[in-house]
């Protein structure tokens, strides 16, 4: 079984940002109204694992960027994200958290 999940941890003094996706959503493209939503690889894909070993990743964040219906999902699970704030664009959705 590959892993479900790209996550990306960056750390800058006091603020640590996680950068995470649905693996099969890579390199596509999401529309909806004026929105468009474009997953690059280049920020998304960092390591890549299983959306079950997610969890601590998450939850140390200080800032979160999330695409993809599993790992906002997670993030809801997890009381890290606000369902209402929840954005869909086109087939997915994307949520951002900001902990201050």
């Amino acid at each position: 079984m590959e892993p479900d999940t790209y996550v990306r941890t960056i750390k800058t003094g006091t603020e640590v940002l996680v950068a995470a996706c649905d693996a099969d959503i890579v390199g596509k493209t999401f529309e909806e109204d004026e929105l468009c939503l474009e997953v690059k690889s280049d920020f998304y894909c960092g390591d890549a694992v299983f959306l079950h070993d997610c969890d601590p990743l998450l939850v140390e964040a200080t800032i979160l960027n999330l695409v993809g219906n599993r790992i906002v999902g997670k993030a809801v699970e997890l009381g890290l994200v606000n369902p209402d704030h929840v954005l869909k664009i086109g087939d997915t959705v994307h949520a951002q958290m900001v902990r201050l």
